[in-house]
């Protein structure tokens, strides 16, 4: 994190700059050789589960289909008894299938593709397949990407970080803390890595990977 990036924060918000005094370096790394189609499978089989679990599902997909992560095609060739036998479910085998033929039609774009696209239009464009929030596809643009501006208001480990460092009884709403978030930026990505620290400290919420 950048000097500038750390007295801006600090002046937009004298609460979060005593945490980022206190916490230290930001290191916040995303994943940049990750492409968008695999973030996603990741993603949905993350979905509702412990990250163990996700793991275990995406190890056995793995291993059924002899890749690091299997090209749209081979998956849109596994049965429902392949993917249920992996441990996936009906639902997140259907979402997977929607995420393959999309990547094949380009609708998920390349890396390359999601660099001329604003963080909007990602939103927009992914939000629309089966199975993908807004809440996922914000993950995607800050650990995979690296998109250096989002603000993940409906994150329950960011609101309770904010809470926490303010001393609010309660967690702000999410209209109103993208309010609050409007401050941060051009810098609301490194701002909600600390509101997760945060959180994570005091309640042992770990922030997305």
């Amino acid at each position: 994190m950048s000097r500038l990036t750390r007295a801006h924060l600090a002046d937009a918000d004298p609460v979060l700059g005593a945490l980022i005094r206190e916490v230290g370096r930001c290191t916040l790394k995303p994943e940049r050789a990750r492409e968008p189609y695999e973030a996603l499978i990741s993603a949905v089989a993350h979905q509702q589960l412990h990250a163990r679990a996700a793991e275990a599902m995406l190890g056995r997909l793995r291993a059924l289909t002899e890749a690091p992560v299997p090209a749209p095609g081979h998956l849109l060739s596994l049965s429902d008894e392949a993917l249920r036998g992996c441990g996936f479910s009906a639902a997140k085998a259907a979402a997977l299938r929607d995420i393959a033929r999309r990547t094949l039609d380009g609708t998920v774009p390349t890396r390359r593709a999601a660099a001329r696209m604003s963080d909007a239009a990602l939103i927009e464009r992914l939000c629309a397949l089966r199975g993908i929030g807004r809440w996922t596809v914000e993950m995607l643009l800050i650990f995979t990407l690296g998109r250096p501006d989002v603000f993940p208001v409906d994150d329950f480990g960011v609101r309770e970080g904010y809470r926490l460092i303010h001393g609010l009884e309660a967690q702000p709403k999410p209209r109103a803390f993208a309010a609050i978030g409007e401050a941060y930026a051009p810098y609301r990505s490194t701002a909600a890595w600390y509101l997760w620290r945060a959180a994570d400290r005091a309640k042992k919420i770990t922030p997305p990977s």
